[in-house]
């Protein structure tokens, strides 16, 4: 009972802290952006008590798509945003396969890390790079034109592989399909996320060895390479997931233990409810908390769930 009060007092947290265009800032009373909008709308998805919430949230998202397809970071913003991947998930999850979901899916499959282009091996040869990873595997970027992170690269996959499960809606299966076709695109990036794997079996924001030193990983980073990461066939999670178990406990980040516990139990292995204590300000982390606990969210990003309509 303690958790779910704990949750609710979330969701309400939620909807007290909406702007009135509709969308969710950093802080309460901040600049609507993309990233806080999207993950208040998972968190708030499928409670009967949010349902005008999350249709004011729904319409502001839908007028921030930009003619190429992407969405932009906020409406004062107009460049591309990685945070794309989250609003195609959104559009899973709400089963909302129409135009602008086509038009989403066809940058997102057509964007990708830099890594082995002919400006980086030239720059390579001319400056040899710190990073080492093997260039072959390209992920996502945080913005277009630049090299891969765990982060964009793992809510990608998701997006990827949560639409994936809809192949027998006509234009699902039109999107996935177009150029290369999604397969090798998620193929790729699950490579990209396993080589970036660090020497301590976790992952951190981008490299695992830099200047010839290894890095170590960081809880949030390797819930967020977990999460892409499911359902990868050429991958034993079971070690990974053991770390990440011992970060759950370990971590006093309340970012951390979010992304940490949604991973674990989108993989099925099952940890405490959330914290118990009040929602603090990061409305940000307040969604992602709500979305951590036992049927609070977390199988929006599970991949494969998205067979129900969240309202």
């Amino acid at each position: 009972m303690a958790a779910l009060d704990s949750r609710q007092a979330r969701l309400a947290t939620l909807r007290s802290a909406q702007n009135s265009d509709g969308g969710w800032g950093y802080q309460a009373g901040r600049q609507s952006w993309l990233e806080p909008t999207c993950y208040a709308l998972l968190a708030l998805a499928g409670d009967a008590a949010s349902r005008d919430a999350v249709q004011r949230g729904w319409t502001l998202i839908r007028s921030w798509q930009n003619a190429d397809g992407s969405w932009r970071p906020s409406g004062q913003v107009q460049s591309s945003s990685w945070a794309t991947a989250l609003c195609l998930t959104l559009h899973c999850a709400r089963r909302a396969f129409d135009g602008g979901f086509d038009r989403g899916m066809r940058w997102m499959l057509e964007t990708r890390g830099s890594e082995g282009s002919w400006t980086e091996r030239i720059y390579n040869f001319i400056r040899p790079l710190p990073g080492e990873y093997d260039r072959r595997y390209r992920g996502w970027p945080w913005r277009p034109d630049t090299v891969s992170w765990v982060e964009p690269t793992a809510h990608a996959l998701v997006a990827l592989k949560s639409a994936a499960a809809h192949l027998d809606h006509p234009l699902v299966r039109k999107a996935l399909e177009r150029g290369p076709g999604w397969s090798r695109r998620v193929d790729d990036g699950e490579r990209m996320l396993i080589d970036r794997r660090t020497s301590d079996g976790g992952w951190n924001h981008g490299s695992r060895r830099v200047l010839k030193t290894d890095l170590p990983s960081y809880p949030e980073s390797t819930g967020l390479a977990l999460m892409g990461l499911q359902g990868c066939p050429h991958f034993d999670a079971r070690p990974a997931l053991d770390l990440a178990e011992r970060y759950w406990k370990e971590s006093t980040s309340p970012l951390a233990k979010a992304w940490l516990a949604i991973a674990l139990r989108n993989h099925g292995r099952e940890v405490a409810p959330q914290t118990t204590s009040p929602p603090g300000g990061d409305l940000m982390v307040v969604a992602l908390e709500a979305i951590s606990y036992p049927n609070g969210g977390h199988q929006w990003l599970k991949v494969g769930a998205q067979k129900a309509t969240a309202a």
